[in-house]
């Protein structure tokens, strides 16, 4: 059931209650957390937090707290799935779910007792009408009733009696079977697209907004979740703009600052400044160059795996009248004078080379004098905190690094953070070019595959689902730059990377087609399951992500021609 009244319907219910809070690992969720938790420690509530990377750990996690606790707090995980059938809790146990993933389960929606979707409706949710999906036992019931008498009256009557019962018997069974085709065609429609909703973080601002206890870091991290959304595809470009002005509007009301009066920064507070930034993953923290290179937009713009691609970055350069010393050192020690133009200069000459959308909107914050980050390095810092996999921590340590590198007391963890996404972004673009070079797209018919092989550098950090998709979508981009096949550059793509060799499985990730006016929605999540089910094949759905799942090796070939066939 949805919650109209975030703040009557779920804040005052667990304001004096123990509350179990389970998180998805991804930033959004990371953010809204961020966010409760504040809001919690404003008035004192007890919480436990529990992370949760997938549905096994979800299930888990709830049969080891269901008898401590009846209040349970979901972030971005939970609404597409039905609950209920899934968890099998006691009839006290209540569920606020806030989360990101559509289509939510019409058994969640219309649930009026235990669970509470903390859920905006003004995203374009078309839930089918309750009478379409669900009939009353009554009338089942009635079905096989009705066609008994007495035996009290006269034979010809009872006859007749009986004659007419059965056809009224005929009569409801045929509509009743029409109803059934009818409710599968529906749900079919309903739940065949997966594709995301407004920010958590957004709609937990939101409520500390309506409670007035937003602060700036509030803010801050709700611009975080937002980007994180935008940076992971998952929202269209159009939404993203939208939610942009939304928060606009918060960062001039809580930063609003009249210099006249000597109110300038202080060494320890925070500004948030909405900009029209730049497509270049971290550039303000490397060097403009390295920035270039191992940014997605950039790098399939120029194709930099080919010579041809490197002269033109050059050319590029050149254009704007940089000096490759002044590029290829850190972005701080560059000339102030070229550092205050930069933008500008770099604008110009990305329309002559045919990159329109290189400016985008976003937002920096400033800690003090010295501090100053954009939201989308924040997001590369905080998935790669998530899924470092050069220490052996448990998914659970790098979780608690990650929510403690968005505290501004924390700034180390955070440039840690950096430092780790700087690798990752590094190996994508290298996996991206020897993918290209050694032709290993290949084209399936209904769509585009790659496997990386057992032993290609940095495998190990592609079996993560984060950094999977990332260089996914970096490849497809690449791809599409590359290729003179116009057929091949509309298709998606499934990816998939070794996960753990001795058990013998692999990591296998689907994604929508690169078109500007993407809807951004996926339908591998259902293909998958179907090309699963038809093969016997071995699969794991256990992200929360539909269109991720695990695959035993062996069973890959067969997997694959069952959704060749199946998406043909």
């Amino acid at each position: 059931m949805f919650v109209s009244d975030f703040r009557k319907d779920f804040y005052d219910v667990i304001v004096n209650q123990r509350v179990l809070l389970l998180v998805a690992s991804d930033v959004d969720a990371l953010c809204a957390c961020k966010i409760l938790q504040a809001l919690f420690q404003c008035d004192h509530v007890q919480y436990t937090l529990v992370p949760v990377s997938g549905w096994q750990e979800l299930e888990t996690a709830f049969l080891e707290h269901k008898d401590q606790f009846h209040y349970f707090v979901l972030l971005n995980c939970g609404a597409n799935i039905d609950l209920l059938e899934t968890l099998q809790p006691d009839e006290d146990a209540l569920f606020f779910v806030c989360d990101t993933h559509r289509p939510i389960d019409v058994v969640n929606v219309y649930n009026d007792t235990q669970i509470k979707l903390l859920i905006k409706q003004d995203d374009d949710i078309d839930i089918p009408a309750y009478d379409d999906i669900f009939r009353d036992e009554a009338e089942e019931n009635e079905d096989d009733s009705g066609n008994e008498s007495d035996g009290s009256e006269p034979l010809g009557k009872r006859q007749r009696f009986d004659e007419d019962a059965l056809e009224k018997r005929i009569e409801r069974r045929r509509e009743r079977r029409e109803w059934e085709a009818r409710r599968r065609e529906i749900l079919f429609d309903y739940e065949q697209y997966e594709y995301h909703g407004t920010s958590s973080a957004m709609v937990m601002f939101d409520l500390a907004w309506i409670m007035s206890k937003d602060s700036n870091d509030m803010l801050w991290w709700a611009i975080i979740g937002l980007t994180d959304q935008w940076i992971h595809d998952k929202i269209t470009q159009m939404k993203y703009v939208t939610d942009v002005g939304t928060l606009q509007r918060h960062v001039s009301r809580h930063n609003h600052r009249n210099e006249d009066e000597g109110n300038s920064l202080s060494i320890d507070c925070m500004r948030i400044v909405f900009e029209y930034g730049l497509r270049l993953a971290l550039y303000e923290h490397w060097s403009l160059y390295e920035s270039i290179c191992n940014s997605c937009y950039t790098s399939a713009s120029f194709k930099l795996w080919s010579v041809q691609g490197q002269k033109r970055l050059q050319e590029f350069l050149a254009d704007m009248g940089l000096p490759l010393k002044q590029v290829k050192q850190k972005f701080n020690s560059m000339d102030i004078s070229l550092k205050e133009n930069l933008r500008e200069m770099i604008d110009e000459s990305a329309n002559k080379f045919g990159m329109k959308d290189l400016r985008v909107q976003t937002f920096s914050a400033q800690f003090g004098f010295r501090n100053k980050f954009l939201a989308n390095d924040v997001v590369f810092a905080v998935v790669s905190l998530m899924e470092n996999v050069e220490k052996d921590e448990n998914g659970t340590g790098n979780f608690i690094k990650a929510l403690d590198s968005l505290s501004r007391s924390n700034l180390d963890i955070l440039r840690l953070g950096l430092e780790l996404a700087k690798k990752q972004l590094r190996a994508i673009q290298q996996t991206v070019a020897s993918c290209i070079c050694t032709n290993l797209i290949i084209s399936q018919g209904p769509f585009l595959y790659c496997y990386l092989m057992e032993g290609t550098p940095d495998v190990k950090m592609f079996s993560q689902p984060m950094a999977l998709w990332l260089l996914s979508k970096s490849l497809l981009r690449s791809f599409v730059c590359s290729t003179k096949n116009k057929r091949c550059k509309l298709l998606p793509l499934v990816m998939a990377a070794p996960l753990d060799v001795e058990k013998g499985t692999v990591i296998l990730v689907g994604i929508p087609p690169v078109t500007e006016s993407s809807d951004k929605k996926n339908f591998f999540g259902r293909a998958f399951e179907k090309a699963a089910e038809s093969t016997s094949s071995r699969t794991l759905h256990n992200h929360f992500d539909t269109s991720i799942i695990e695959l035993k090796t062996e069973d890959r070939s067969k997997f694959l021609d069952a959704l060749i066939s199946l998406l043909s």
